[in-house]
């Protein structure tokens, strides 16, 4: 399943979601590149998305969630990657 978590965190002047999938990261990136999210969006296991993106994704199929409800179910489907100082992209999309 796809889910999109509310825009809030705040960067270069927007607020921004994270949009990930519980399933696999196949997943995300088939339902990315179809809402024609730009790849460079992919931080380890989300894509980072503008507040103004939020609702086209919604309606494209994306489940609004809280932000810990996303980490929970990602963690749960042990597609989480922690972050670390020497690879931003997990091991599968290297």
């Amino acid at each position: 399943m796809i889910l999109i978590d509310p825009p809030a965190v705040p960067s270069r002047g927007r607020l921004w979601s994270h949009l990930a999938s519980d399933t696999s990261y196949d997943e995300l990136h088939e339902f990315a590149a179809a809402a024609g999210l730009p790849e460079r969006g992919f931080d380890r296991d989300h894509y980072d998305v503008p507040a103004e993106w939020y609702d086209a994704l919604v309606a494209a199929g994306a489940v609004p969630v809280r932000s810990r409800e996303l980490v929970h179910r990602l963690v749960a489907a042990g597609l989480r990657v922690r972050r670390t100082h020497t690879s931003k992209v997990p091991p599968e999309r290297q």
